[in-house]
């Protein structure tokens, strides 16, 4: 299955693009999302572990769509912050949060993203080793940026440990990885970070100011293209594609326009999100009116 999906849902500046500028009683960003799309990225298990009583109920929220898989990204300070070792009190306390997700059949994978700073070397294969054999139950998929890591030898690495490698788009640099469609283990994965090059690597630039960036529909027939190698080429189970240029909700617009442009017929959108980025959605999106599920 090919799961295209946004990276979060909670932003305060998707209100009146994403979601209705006046949210009817009861109203449920993420259920809402989960009707127009196979999977979502969970950003906030980045910054701190999902709590146990926090993740079952995400499980709930998208129970009207039986297909839906969530992705989680790994919490930072097992990818980030790496001057000490981790323990397993903190491995404990990942799993608190995702084993509920897991135990359900509703989680896709686990994102390990590392830092463009993490580069090849005996010990950072070494920490990466030891953090897929801490989580080796499930699902996994690694994320680097540092072109080092782009060797035969590492994508062998990845497919003994049945480790999933994501491709990426991103603003390269001399030494930045490169756009491919590269396969190994379970998974296929594929994740648009956008292409603001004045704010990557920018001191003191803010996560909104790095992720915005809109698409257009010409930057992503290459991505569909890799998306199709990836979906035919026999070693993934599923193929999950995330846009993380969230910033005003341009991630789901792109979300909304790879997925058109890989099945050949509009997707059903927002019209919220068609009406803040129309040239963009043109023949690729179709509003469709009718109730939305509401938080259980």
């Amino acid at each position: 299955m090919i799961r295209f999906g946004p990276a979060g849902w909670s932003y305060r500046d998707w209100e009146g693009v994403v979601y209705p500028a006046k949210k009817p009683k009861g109203f449920d960003p993420l259920a809402f999302l989960a009707t127009y799309f196979d999977t979502i990225e969970i950003n906030s298990t980045f910054y701190r572990p999902a709590r146990a009583d926090v993740s079952p109920r995400w499980a709930r929220r998208v129970a009207h769509h039986p297909n839906f898989k969530f992705t989680a990204k790994l919490w930072q300070r097992f990818t980030h912050q790496r001057d000490e070792a981790w323990t397993t009190d903190e491995v404990a306390a990942v799993r608190v949060g995702l084993d509920p997700l897991a135990d359900r059949g509703r989680l896709g994978a686990l994102l390990m993203q590392f830092p463009w700073s993490f580069k090849a070397s005996a010990e950072s294969l070494d920490w990466l080793d030891d953090l897929a054999e801490a989580f080796a139950d499930y699902p996994r998929v690694v994320e680097v940026r540092h072109a080092s890591w782009n060797t035969p030898e590492f994508y062998q690495w990845l497919n003994e440990r049945g480790i999933g490698f994501v491709n990426i788009d991103q603003p390269v640099f001399s030494r930045s990885i490169q756009p491919s469609a590269a396969a190994s283990g379970r998974n296929g994965y594929v994740r648009l970070h956008g292409r603001n090059y004045g704010d990557w690597f920018r001191e003191g630039a803010g996560r909104d100011a790095r992720y915005d960036y809109l698409y257009s529909r010409q930057e992503l027939v290459p991505w569909v293209e890799r998306i199709r190698e990836l979906a035919e080429g026999g070693m993934a189970e599923d193929v999950y594609v995330v846009t993380n240029n969230h910033f005003r909700g341009q991630a789901v617009a792109n979300a909304v326009m790879l997925a058109s442009l890989y099945h050949g017929v509009p997707q059903k959108a927002q019209e919220t999100v068609v009406h803040a980025y129309p040239e963009a959605l043109e023949g690729l999106a179709k509003v469709e009116a009718g109730p939305q599920p509401r938080l259980l």
